[in-house]
């Protein structure tokens, strides 16, 4: 077997996390390496926010930490080290202007994410990394429960004194996040949180999403209910899939709507049109409207109140003939279509698969990494970064911030041992 030179910290894994570990232990004056199983590093986040990247966002750190659910508490000092005012700066630094755009989200000016992974993997490099793509890892090395080294696929044996594992999770394959790192930590007797996606589009009972494929709603209200219990809410945009629903809210919710489903609970989506109108003074512009059309049909009323693709499925649903004259609409057919549009129920039974989901949640156990420095409590010289950590955070820029805090954290911890130990 083949033998590639020492390294006082190997980092497995290019993507932002990995990145910002390897350029920070570099930059402090480790002899760092950065493995990558791909043909170049950052590969899933050029495709990160639709190619445009959402990196942070400027909420407080509570407000912050509160995304990711009970887990958040972890990424605490992690944030308190580096957290999205740094980020942005740094981003400056390597020649990367940001936005900040609605719900305090940070983009990139140029609306390119691979100008920001370009930029950082040559800020990388510049801290003296060396860069080695097409190389998988096949195990760690360890002697007395101690980090020794690195076996490749290839063959070839790495000796190490510091890994940082920052593997991603195991959605979007194809950019190399396949779940790899999952098996390393096991087999190093950590333990992993059933991983599942996150962020990912939902599946529907029933036809009525799928005839209104295509169609996005804005402004909207939609309420979680599990087993008829309303469990969580939120406002904004969804849109009409040939599976289901997908969108900016539905993926937001989606991690807990994935955990009730596997939980075999019942789970419906309620959709208020009208959020902006309370049922009276939607009952009052109704009779308006229906005054106004007098003998005109109803399908030309349902039109000045629905968009086009929705008007047909309403029509079925509440049992109301589109050709029915609008003075002939009883007090029955209002209060259904009242009802209907205020709560358009859809049930949730199913979700795309892992590789589908934008995050993945699950991943190594928190209870056996040390939130002051990302290192394994079971193995020294072992760290975490990223999204092989069990967290996950809705949409709005949390996730790539964690990767970027707890990469910058893992480098610097990793650096700092070798560099006082005189490695």
């Amino acid at each position: 077997m083949g033998e590639l030179g020492t390294y006082q910290v190997v980092v497995v894994g290019g993507g932002p996390a990995g990145l910002m570990a390897a350029g920070q232990a570099a930059q402090l004056g480790a002899h760092t390496l950065l493995l990558e199983k791909m043909d170049q590093p950052g590969l899933k986040l050029r495709i990160t926010g639709k190619g445009r990247c959402n990196l942070t966002n400027t909420a407080h750190q509570e407000d912050f930490i509160s995304h990711f659910g009970r887990e958040g508490q972890f990424l605490r000092q992690a944030f308190n080290s580096f957290f999205n005012q740094d980020l942005i700066d740094f981003m400056t630094s390597i020649g990367v202007n940001t936005i900040t755009e609605r719900g305090g989200r940070v983009f990139p000016a140029e609306g390119d994410a691979s100008l920001i992974t370009k930029n950082i993997a040559v800020w990388t490099a510049n801290q003296g990394v060396k860069i080695l793509t097409n190389t998988a890892v096949q195990q760690l090395l360890t002697e007395d429960q101690r980090i020794c080294g690195i076996k490749a696929i290839s063959g070839i044996i790495i000796p190490c004194q510091q890994v940082i594992l920052s593997t991603g999770g195991a959605s979007f394959s194809h950019t190399g996040s396949s779940g790899d790192g999952f098996r390393i930590a096991a087999e190093m007797g950590h333990t992993i949180t059933p991983i599942r996606p996150a962020l990912v589009p939902l599946k529907t009972g029933g036809d009525m999403c799928q005839r209104m494929q295509g169609l996005s709603l804005k402004n909207i209200e939609a309420t979680v209910f599990i087993n008829g219990k309303s469990s969580m809410k939120d406002f904004g945009e969804l849109l009409f899939t040939h599976f289901g629903i997908s969108g900016p809210i539905i993926l937001s919710m989606s991690g807990k709507i994935v955990d009730a489903l596997r939980a075999n609970n019942k789970v419906e989506l309620s959709i208020d049109l009208k959020p902006g109108l309370d049922e009276k003074k939607l009952e009052a512009r109704l009779l308006r409207d229906i005054d106004e059309h007098g003998k005109r049909h109803f399908r030309s009323l349902l039109e000045s109140l629905l968009p086009q693709k929705m008007v047909a499925v309403m029509a079925d649903v509440c049992n109301i003939p589109l050709d029915k004259p609008c003075h002939q609409i009883s007090a029955q057919d209002r209060a259904r279509l009242l009802q209907w549009i205020k709560d358009f129920r859809v049930e949730i039974n199913g979700h795309l698969p892992l590789d589908a989901g934008m995050v993945t949640a699950g991943g190594v156990s928190l209870n056996e990494v040390d939130p002051r420095t990302m290192q394994s409590r079971l193995v020294h010289g072992l760290y975490f970064a990223g999204e092989i950590l069990d967290l996950a955070a809705d949409t709005g820029g949390y996730n790539l911030q964690a990767a970027f805090s707890t990469g910058w954290l893992a480098g610097n911890s990793a650096a700092k041992v070798v560099l006082s130990q005189g490695f």
